[in-house]
């Protein structure tokens, strides 16, 4: 476990939100449950038969988590395998091979300190005497191992090679969450990073063939490159030569998947060109004031780089050549002054035409003309525009507007525009439950895209669990790429910090 200090599970906020919100597994409110009449015998569930016995006899009862129940306990069933892993109205409760980040054990934990380090209330089951610590340690175990069912299946474990899903850095733990991109629940926590202290990995890329993942770390040394048919990582570059190696702040691969780009968010700061087979520094292509957001051209010889302060693009050649682009009327500088851009994040359109960058400081994005370098338009936005994602089958472009005073409620913060990239008009404002919304991505297979709201601030929604790592969770939603609302009334809880987004088949 990293060196962070773990919340009281049981006081403060955290044991409000559950009073108040009466979800998940504290929906179970009733007199001492009996087990389900109706429901499958332990022997007659996909579950090995020591977990079957725990969950069908205590846990899939009568008014808890069984068929005819579950709707009104936190929508979480568990009478059979194929069930639990649905999740319930928080998200995924059971995460295999992490039982430290699936909620279900911090819930039947009635001991901190003879059982587990994390406890919350009310233990369940419900009503009934506690879990044994055998027993504790029966469903722990099972998880460790992957939470298989009786038969040796690990849970999304099938058809590795198509498999479509999403990848969430979480800064706050140092880990990489997968997410089903069907059920739409996390599916496995990767943990990534060098050392015991939080690395907070930044940013995530995935090649065009959906085959590898890249994240690289601001309080970390190291580009790590992640397997993702099975979801470890299996490589690794050491960028210590380079002003200690820390700031890397974004990377982005080529269509090929041979090649990175990696920028270094600092006043002197590096692009390098990185071969993605031997994870070697091929080449320093510049050092930059304040490099950060990357897209390249169709031959990936050209790149066009934000500076984080001030009003500059930065386009470089593969052969070093340095031109600084202003976004405005005014000469290129490249510190913040009053009435600067702040460009953060810049992304091509998929035909290479336009590319779109998100100006923090003025909040719009200003949209410029790949071959001529000028610029089209400027579309005002939402307060604090970070990170942008395109969708291929619908003509939109897709903007997290992270500070953005909420317009249906002062409990959330934060909203998502959608730009037609076509006809560069607004298509819609989305004001959804988020809380400072930062990483996003687009699954044009499934119609459908994710948003992941930091909730970092303490004046978010108070989470409905706490993490193994400690800090806040954040949470992700998912909107429906056809209709721009939400695919689901679910916010999908995740360990603190969720940043970055990116999706494995684009």
């Amino acid at each position: 476990m990293k060196s962070l200090t773990l919340l009281n599970p049981i006081k403060g906020n955290i044991l409000l939100a559950l009073s108040a919100l009466l979800i998940g597994f504290s929906a179970c409110k009733h007199d001492p449950p009996k087990p389900a009449t109706t429901g499958p015998t332990p022997e007659q569930t996909q579950y090995p038969i020591d977990v079957a016995r725990i969950f069908i006899n205590k846990c899939a009862t009568s008014g808890c988590h069984n068929e005819a129940s579950y709707k009104g306990a936190g929508s979480l069933r568990m009478d059979d395998f194929e069930y639990l892993f649905n999740g319930s109205s928080n998200g995924s409760v059971v995460v295999p091979y992490s039982p430290e980040n699936s909620s279900i054990m911090y819930f039947i934990n009635p001991s901190p300190n003879e059982y587990d380090n994390i406890s919350v209330e009310p233990t369940m089951p419900y009503n009934q005497p506690p879990l044994s610590k055998q027993e504790y340690d029966i469903i722990k175990d099972w998880i460790a191992k992957g939470a298989p069912d009786k038969n040796g299946n690990i849970p999304f474990g099938t058809n590795p090679d198509a498999r479509q899903k999403a990848y969430l850095t979480q800064q706050g733990c140092d880990l990489l969450g997968v997410i089903d991109a069907e059920k739409n629940v996390i599916i496995r926590y990767i943990k990534i990073g060098k050392v015991n202290n939080i690395e907070a990995p930044h940013f995530v890329k995935v090649d065009n063939q959906g085959r590898y993942a890249y994240t690289c770390f601001v309080g970390g040394k190291y580009i790590q490159k992640i397997d993702t048919r099975t979801d470890e990582v299996v490589d690794e570059i050491d960028l210590s030569a380079y002003n200690t190696g820390f700031g890397i702040n974004v990377v982005n691969v080529s269509p090929d998947g041979k090649k990175l780009i990696a920028t270094q968010l600092l006043g002197n700061g590096y692009v390098l060109l990185i071969n993605t087979d031997d994870m070697t520094v091929e080449s320093t292509l510049a050092i930059l004031n304040n490099p950060h957001g990357i897209a390249g051209n169709p031959t990936y010889d050209t790149f066009y780089l934000t500076g984080q302060y001030g009003n500059t693009i930065y386009k470089l050649t593969i052969d070093k050549q340095v031109t600084k682009l202003s976004l405005d009327e005014n000469p290129p500088v490249s510190i913040s002054y009053n009435g600067s851009r702040d460009p953060h994040e810049i992304m091509m359109t998929p035909d290479y035409s336009k590319y779109f960058v998100t100006c923090e400081k003025s909040h719009e994005v200003r949209i410029m003309d790949r071959l001529g370098d000028t610029l089209i338009k400027a579309i005002p936005v939402g307060k604090v525009p970070k990170e942008l994602a395109v969708s291929k089958v619908k003509p939109y472009m897709f903007v997290t507007c992270m500070e953005d005073p909420s317009k249906t409620s002062s409990l959330f913060r934060g909203s998502v525009y959608v730009i037609n990239y076509n006809t560069l008009e607004v298509v819609k404002r989305i004001d959804g439950s988020f809380f400072q919304p930062h990483g996003i991505t687009v699954d044009d297979r499934n119609g459908k895209f994710f948003v992941a709201s930091r909730n970092a601030s303490t004046d978010g929604p108070a989470p409905h669990h706490v993490a193994d790592c400690g800090g806040r969770n954040g949470y992700y939603q998912v909107y429906d790429l056809n209709t721009l609302e939400p695919a689901t009334n679910i916010r999908y809880e995740v360990t603190p910090d969720p940043y970055s987004f990116d999706i494995r088949f684009k």
